[in-house]
């Protein structure tokens, strides 16, 4: 029996345990030397002058969000096919998500979707980089409004030569399990606002700028400590970091993978007649961009999509939707009809696509969505 194709995967070895085994035999697992290093590198690569590594993805969008200093009840518009994450973040800092559409053959948002929604109490805009596939950033800046970048999805994504997350206001990775490179669970905050990411240093451990280790060489009495703001801890570990320094050596393998089967899948969807029919695919990076190919959406021209997704889950081949539009929860008490995320919610499904896959894995999710493709459609 063939094994499950899951939707998303990360690579880890032995190069990952040596690391890991290293910060044991130090007996320093928490944050120290590893996670400082871990920050240099991820700053070298994203051109920014430095990098906060945070606990996870979803604290950074807190923090980020919290970072602009908003006034409470302002408005901030974000798309609402994206993750839970996007929308608590602001709602956790006493703000209002807004909620925007994507263009379809996106997913991101556009200067026109953002600008629809913007009122006298818009004070930011959150992006989503969706699957890797750069915004179109320009257009947004030009709004004239803080802009925070989730760039969970485009850990190597570029826009015009400046890398996702370094664009905007501030900007966010993410490093959790199914992401391109993994440090287990994690995630961190961009800026080339420096003052930004200082204060995010002293935010992040409980409000405390420097834990008693850290204070020693400056202060007599090192266990004394200034609390700069309340604020909850979003520490991440010298094991993570240890984990991130050996996947950022591998990244480019990674990457290269990611897009050979990227290609693979576009080349059939657009050639094969069974496909072309009966498929709509993801948009592919334009000249001034580099894509990550985080995820493969397709989306159905005719045909039940639910039906799909189980016929491919009996053939073991594991799919999903990212996202349920956040609108169409009733937690957040939108009314908003938005058309474009409303179609993606009914004809959309992601497909796997990861470093690990081998092109049997491909041949065989092909030849799976073909045989429902002439059995069904």
């Amino acid at each position: 029996m063939a094994d499950m194709i899951t939707l998303f995967g990360s690579s880890v070895g032995k190069e990952e345990v040596g690391a890991v085994a290293r910060t044991f035999e130090k007996q320093w697992v928490g944050i120290g030397k590893e996670t400082t290093e871990f920050e240099k590198q991820i700053a070298s690569k994203t051109g920014i002058p430095s990098f906060v590594f945070l606990n996870s993805g979803s604290n950074a969008l807190q923090l980020a969000v919290r970072l602009l200093n908003l006034p409470e009840g302002s408005e901030v518009i974000l798309p609402s096919f994206t993750w839970i994450a996007c929308a608590n973040a602001i709602k956790l800092n006493r703000l209002v998500p807004v909620f925007c559409d994507v263009d379809l053959d996106t997913a991101n948002v556009t200067r026109e979707t953002v600008e629809a929604k913007i009122t006298k109490k818009t004070k930011a805009v959150m992006v989503v980089h969706y699957a890797g596939k750069p915004v179109d950033m320009d257009p947004i800046m030009d709004l004239d409004l803080p802009v925070i970048e989730d760039a969970a999805h485009a850990v190597d994504s570029y826009y015009k030569g400046k890398h996702c997350g370094a664009i905007g206001s501030l900007g966010i990775f993410s490093f959790d399990a199914v992401k391109n490179i993994t440090t287990g669970e994690g995630g961190g905050l961009l800026s080339q606002d420096t003052s930004k990411l200082d204060y995010a240093r002293k935010l992040r451990y409980c409000g405390i700028a420097k834990s008693g280790f850290e204070s020693t060489t400056t202060k007599n009495r090192w266990w004394e400590y200034e609390i700069h703001d309340f604020f909850p801890k979003m520490l991440n570990t010298d094991m993570a970091a240890a984990m991130g320094i050996e996947q950022l050596k591998k990244l480019d393998q990674f990457q290269s993978r990611r897009k050979e089967i990227w290609n693979q899948y576009s080349k059939c969807f657009r050639t094969e007649s069974w496909a072309n029919t009966w498929l709509d695919i993801p948009a592919e990076a334009e000249s001034h961009e580099k894509h990550s190919y985080f995820t493969y959406l397709i989306r159905l021209k005719k045909g039940n999509r639910d039906e799909l997704a189980h016929f491919l889950f009996e053939k073991k081949i594991y799919t999903s939707l990212r996202y349920h539009p956040l609108h169409l929860n009733a937690i957040y008490g939108s009314s908003d009809r938005l058309p474009v995320s409303e179609k993606l919610n009914e004809t959309g499904l992601n497909i796997p696509l990861h470093q690990r896959m081998t092109n049997d894995d491909v041949s065989r999710i092909l030849s799976a969505l073909k045989e429902f493709r002439e059995s069904k459609v």
